[in-house]
């Protein structure tokens, strides 16, 4: 049986493979897990300290949880069932609204909550939904953990409180404030230190269309907002992260200086400059790195990316004299080496970037006001920080309808990526896995030109929708 949850949470078609029942099974199981293990006592936020308080019933020893969600509309049943099994499993829930991913994360740390849920479906397309777990701390629950929380859905309910051990449920947007205030606190010069860029934010019509603008303003810039009317029915729709096109028209029709793009659940942040070329994770990744470095907070010196990320970043890095550490595909990979290894920086190509020492998720507004903040701090324009690397060409392929399971076990798929490294030689490299995400393979190819990447991406794009068929 394939496993429940894949790289980023749990996902699925909304009320077909994610249904009420499952989401209403998974946080009751997700309740029982946390309080047989139990919870260690909250760390500081920010340096203070977090005390937990009692709750309503004057009851101190049952779970806290945070629940927010995105803007399509098969959030509000899950959100309720999502409520109900925590409540029946004997857990407070707090929910805070329509929000951005790492605000969940960050309201879990800050309140000192056992765990936290989000229902979101991050990038994926209106139909789909999905719900993403948050530890204590507000980091991602490890493999192993899930694992138990997978197992204890199909046992019988370990917990079934009644009268007044039963969770009680409370609206509180307010707490969102203060993650908004640990945004703006993190930016290079302060408060207002955006004064005098004109910035066009993408939210995707997804969780930060208030909160993307509101942020900007306040640190100072002038905001022209984008697809940020909270149409959950047209989330990440010809928007967002991963549809760029209606952003760079807008940069350059408003002579904005930047533009920015967060996705569905913004997590995500990528970029385009004042001459309407993109700027990808890897790029923002690199000069995130300089600017950290130059003030004496890239930890160890040293940077953590992806399998995906493109040859020219190593490049880069290697000539500023910093450290690359390399993990399979996923922000949650990309954290645990950032904990186990004391790191500062690391993300994703595509726009999920984790700066630890403010987050402890990947945060599309804090990379936003970092990208901003450096260009303010040195008085260069997007284009020019962006060249710290030079693009590889690389191309990625999405191989639909194909039994992506048996994608790493196939005998001619390793030697048709054999063929292809071969004829790349030291060139380029070839990476073939299958999405954890969605119902595809990725085939992605990198090259010294555009023609030979396109050229071997599309022959092993080939191969692998004859042999997984």
């Amino acid at each position: 049986m394939a496993r429940l949850f894949g790289t980023d949470g749990v996902r699925g078609v909304a009320n077909a493979d994610l249904t009420a029942e499952l989401a209403l099974a998974l946080a009751s199981a997700a309740v029982e897990e946390v309080a047989d293990r139990g919870t260690p006592p909250p760390g500081p936020v920010d340096g203070v300290p977090v005390a937990r308080s009692a709750n309503a019933d004057g009851i101190d020893h049952r779970p806290l949880v945070v629940v927010g969600r995105d803007t399509r509309p098969s959030g509000e049943f899950l959100e309720a069932a999502v409520v109900a099994g925590l409540a029946r499993a004997g857990a407070d829930v707090t929910r805070i609204g329509v929000v951005p991913t790492p605000a969940v994360s960050y309201v879990v740390a800050a309140t000192g909550a056992d765990l936290g849920v989000m229902l979101s479906a991050s990038h994926n397309p209106m139909p789909d939904n999905g719900i993403k777990l948050f530890a204590a701390g507000g980091l991602k629950l490890p493999d192993d953990v899930e694992d138990a929380i997978e197992r204890r859905m199909t046992a019988p309910a370990a917990r079934r409180p009644t009268a007044a051990a039963v969770g009680r449920v409370r609206d509180d947007s307010t707490l969102v404030d203060g993650y908004v205030d640990h945004l703006l606190a993190t930016l290079p010069g302060g408060p207002g230190g955006l004064r005098g860029l004109r910035v066009v934010v993408d939210c995707a019509q997804g969780a930060a269309s208030d909160l993307a603008p509101r942020v900007l303003r306040a640190a100072g810039a002038d905001v022209i907002a984008l697809h940020a009317d909270g149409d959950g029915l047209r989330i990440n729709d010809r928007s967002g992260a991963t549809h760029l096109d209606s952003l760079c028209d807008a940069v350059l029709a408003h002579g904005a200086d930047a533009g920015i793009a967060h996705d569905g659940d913004a997590d995500r942040c990528l970029a385009v400059d004042s001459t309407g070329e993109i700027v990808d994770g890897d790029q923002i990744l690199a000069l995130c790195a300089l600017a950290l470095a130059e003030r004496g907070e890239l930890e160890r010196g040293t940077v953590v990316v992806t399998v995906m990320s493109n040859l020219g970043f190593h490049h880069a890095m290697r000539d500023a004299g910093i450290d690359v550490v390399t993990t399979p595909v996923g922000d949650r990979y990309v954290l645990e080496a950032m904990r186990s290894g004391a790191y500062s920086l690391g993300g994703e190509q595509s726009g999920h970037v984790v700066f630890l020492r403010h987050a402890g998720t990947g945060d599309g507004l804090l990379t936003a006001l970092q990208i901003l903040g450096r260009m303010a701090e040195t008085s260069q324009p997007l284009h020019e920080l962006a060249k710290v690397m030079t693009r590889l060409p690389q191309v990625l392929v999405n191989v639909r309808g194909v039994d992506r399971a048996r994608a790493e076990s196939s005998d001619e798929l390793r030697a048709a990526v054999a063929d292809a490294e071969a004829e790349l030689g030291g060139t380029g490299r070839v990476l073939l896995r299958p999405s954890g995400t969605e119902p595809l393979v990725r085939v992605m190819v990198e090259a010294p030109t555009d023609e030979l990447a396109r050229d071997v991406a599309g022959r092993l794009a080939d191969v692998v929708q004859r042999a997984l068929r």
